[in-house]
C-alpha cells in the first residue's frame, strides 16, 4: 500500500514538472485585430435612417392677397386693409411706419390730417393720388405718399333682401361666389308665410347711369319649386331683392 501512495505522488510530481517546462503554445491575437466580444454587444447599432430628401416648399406667390395679386387694376372694397405712410412725416408717425387704414362699409378710410376718403373703387395709384393732393393743399409743400394693397378682403359686397323673408338685412357675396336671387332667399330663411313668390324683385343701380336702375322680376316658384334655374339671376354687390307680399292672404 505504501509503495502505491509513493508511485502516486512521484506521478503527480512529473507531471506538474512536465507541465511547468513544456513549450504549449499560447494562441496569441494580431495587435491590429481586436479581441472578440459577446454577441449581443457585437450587434452594430443601425446608423440613423437618412431623411427621405424632401422637396422644397413652394414659393409663396409675392403679393398674393386673398387671392389677389394687387396691381395698378385691382380696385379697392369695403374690408380691404391698405398700408400708408407719409416719408416726410415725423410728428404723427415718428418711427415712420406704414399705418394699416381699413376700408369700411361707407366706402371710406380714415386718413391721417385730412379725414375720411372715399376709397371704394379706386385703384390704389388713384387714392393715393387724392391724398397727396390733399395733403400738399394744407399740411405739406410736398408730401410722398407710399400706398398699397395689404389685405385684400374675401367679400366682394353686400346684397340687401326686404320684404317677405325670415330674415331681411344685408348678405355677404363672397369672391367668385355665384349668388343668385334664389340662393339668396334661401340664405335669408326663405319666405314667409304671405310672400308673392312669383313677383320677386332684384333691383340693381347702374354705375355711372346717373342714378338709373334696373329692374329683373322673377318667379321663384318657377326657379325654387320647379328648379328652373335658368331662369334665375346671379346678383351683384349693393342689388336690392324685394319680396312683396300677396295682395289676398288665406
Amino acid at each position: 500500500m505504501k509503495s502505491l501512495l509513493r508511485l502516486n505522488s512521484l506521478f503527480v510530481l512529473l507531471a506538474g514538472v512536465w507541465a511547468a517546462n513544456a513549450q504549449l503554445p499560447v494562441p496569441m491575437l494580431p495587435m491590429d485585430q481586436p479581441a472578440a466580444i459577446t454577441p449581443w454587444l457585437a450587434t452594430p447599432i443601425p446608423p440613423a435612417a437618412a431623411s427621405t430628401p424632401q422637396a422644397p416648399p413652394a414659393a409663396a406667390v409675392p403679393g398674393l392677397l386673398n387671392g389677389y395679386v394687387p396691381d395698378e387694376t385691382y380696385k379697392l372694397r369695403v374690408g380691404d386693409t391698405i398700408s400708408f405712410r407719409i416719408l416726410e412725416d415725423r410728428i404723427w408717425n415718428p418711427q415712420n411706419a406704414p399705418q394699416s387704414l381699413v376700408v369700411v362699409d361707407s366706402g371710406e378710410v380714415d386718413v391721417p390730417y385730412i379725414g375720411r376718403v372715399q376709397a371704394v373703387g379706386k385703384t390704389s395709384k388713384q387714392l393715393g393720388g387724392e391724398i397727396k393732393a390733399a395733403l400738399e393743399k394744407d399740411y405739406y409743400k410736398l408730401a410722398t405718399v407710399v400706398l398699397s394693397l395689404n389685405v385684400a378682403s374675401p367679400i366682394l359686397g353686400r346684397v340687401y333682401i326686404w320684404g317677405q323673408v325670415h330674415n331681411q338685412g344685408s348678405l355677404d357675396v363672397g369672391v367668385n361666389e355665384n349668388l343668385t336671387a334664389g340662393k339668396a332667399i334661401l340664405r335669408a330663411g326663405g319666405f314667409a308665410d304671405f310672400a308673392n313668390k312669383r313677383k320677386v324683385k332684384v333691383v340693381r343701380s347702374t354705375p355711372g347711369a346717373g342714378g338709373k336702375t334696373q329692374t329683373f322680376e322673377l318667379d321663384m316658384q318657377q326657379i325654387l319649386e320647379e328648379g328652373k334655374i335658368d331662369k334665375d339671376v346671379v346678383l351683384q354687390p349693393n342689388d336690392l331683392i324685394i319680396v312683396p307680399s300677396r295682395l289676398v292672404n288665406f
